[in-house]
């Protein structure tokens, strides 16, 4: 099964909670509180989408987060990248020089076309897409 590890799915639900105070500063705290996942998971994912340069943060009593950009100019893709690196479903699809069979690989063009078409399928889908499909709903009590 293709699928985006929990952290991934997390991290997309502090962005579609922050999308949906797009002009305010939140606090970690805040972010938790509405997603009801765990303050130090957060913290951790905040930290790692400020490294992406997807959230902005705020330092003092009046800190705290923010999308660094308009939610319909982040997409999908980025967030993904962001805590998973790049995107692609095998090794080779990241690019060469990572399996050594690549050179008499029968499959490994159609790996790479398929990488590409799930690339762009994310980079498609911005997180003001996700926001109002999805309508920011909480998790579930006790899923973390």
């Amino acid at each position: 099964m293709l699928r985006v590890n929990r952290l991934t799915d997390y991290a997309a639900a502090v962005m579609t909670c922050l999308a949906s105070h797009e002009d305010e500063v939140l606090s970690a705290v805040q972010i938790a509180e509405e997603t009801r996942l765990e303050l130090p998971t957060v913290s951790k994912l905040l930290k790692s989408l400020g490294h992406a340069m997807l959230v902005e943060s705020f330092r003092g009593v009046n800190g705290g987060y923010r999308l660094a950009r308009s939610a319909r100019d982040i997409s999908l893709a980025e967030i993904v990248v962001a805590l998973e690196g790049p995107i692609a479903v095998t090794e080779c699809g990241i690019g060469a020089g990572q399996c050594g069979l690549e050179a008499t690989c029968a499959v490994r063009g159609s790996w790479q076309q398929i990488s590409a078409i799930l690339d762009d399928a994310l980079r498609a889908v911005s997180l003001a897409d996700m926001s109002r499909r999805i309508g920011h709903r909480r998790p579930a009590a006790g899923v973390r």
